[in-house]
């Protein structure tokens, strides 16, 4: 038998055990107490690698660099849509590579990893997430690639980023978000790619798309903020107009890149700066001083009352 038969028959037998109930799970209960106790601050700027696809870019490792300040560096391996499964596996092509790696901070991520000269690792899953699970066996690959990295350096920090789903998402935009970080991110990828207690311990959650939403509804709330009116300014549009659904603009890059920071490093981003640049070190576009501080604000509010970002929770 060859091995790509071995491989699309191990794949098949996978989803069969999930679809009859075999794959092994936590409860939320068992979940939730892996996160009792936060994370103590990092004494130090960190090194952070990237794994993931377009959602994370090079804009948003970039802006969070700028954030972070002196001493913080980042590497990441990148593609188009990419599921941690191809990451991983060396005979699944990483769509886009030679694209979105074609720049200075591009590492191989095994390699990367293996070195232990990393102090957090940064995951995220391709979109549509629930495709990802279906088809790409996301929470196994979640707990090898967290698994690999704690035993290569068992101090290092894992994370899983919480993306979106387009804006014309049938379902509703903010039903996903309020839905799926339960529902997928935390009821699957983490129930079961932790169950197995492998891990060195557990992955912790940055809650991009959570922030997103609550940003959102203040934005909406409001009526718009200077400089800010509707959630499509956090997308990217294109020169012609068209608007982009999936893909985050300078400002909504920005937000990212402040939730990153918050998680990272548990510190609060009021005040940081908001005129940045973008990864080929133009001028990104900046959000206004008072949607900046909205921001920074609602941030600070979405990882201080969310235990599975490892940090300390508000009283």
């Amino acid at each position: 038998m060859n091995k790509k038969m071995n491989r699309v028959l191990k794949y098949a037998l996978v989803l069969l055990l999930g679809a009859c109930g075999s794959q092994k799970t936590l409860d939320p209960a068992a979940l939730a107490q892996l996160y009792a106790e936060p994370l103590p601050a990092p004494e130090k700027p960190l090194r952070v690698f990237h794994i993931g696809h377009s959602l994370v870019g090079k804009n948003i490792p970039s802006m969070l660099e700028q954030l972070a300040g002196a001493g913080h560096d980042h590497r990441s391996q990148l593609g188009w849509g990419a599921s941690l499964q191809s990451h991983w596996e060396p005979d699944i092509p990483v769509k886009g590579s030679e694209v979105e790696n074609a720049h200075d901070r591009y590492q191989d991520a095994k390699a990367a990893i293996a070195s232990g000269s990393f102090d957090a690792l940064v995951l995220t899953e391709s979109v549509e997430i629930k495709d990802a699970i279906k088809y790409f066996d996301s929470p196994e690959y979640v707990r090898r690639w967290a698994r690999d990295a704690r035993n290569a350096n068992p101090a290092i920090r894992v994370y899983l980023y919480e993306t979106w789903h387009p804006l014309d998402d049938p379902d509703g935009w903010l039903t996903r978000l309020d839905r799926d970080l339960g529902a997928y991110w935390e009821g699957v990828l983490l129930a079961q790619g932790l169950a197995h207690g492998d891990t060195g311990g557990p992955v912790y959650v940055i809650p991009a798309g959570q922030v997103m939403a609550a940003f959102v509804r203040r934005v909406e709330q409001a009526g718009g903020l200077p400089g800010l009116s509707a959630r499509e300014d956090l997308f990217h549009r294109a020169p012609d107009g068209k608007q982009d659904m999936i893909h985050a603009s300078d400002l909504g890059s920005y937000l990212v890149a402040l939730t990153h920071y918050a998680v990272l490093y548990h510190r609060n981003p009021i005040g940081l700066p908001h005129r940045l640049l973008r990864a080929d070190g133009s001028q990104a576009d900046a959000p206004s001083e008072a949607a900046a501080r909205v921001m920074q604000e609602v941030v600070w509010e979405v990882v201080t009352r969310y235990p599975k970002t490892g940090v300390r929770q508000a009283p």
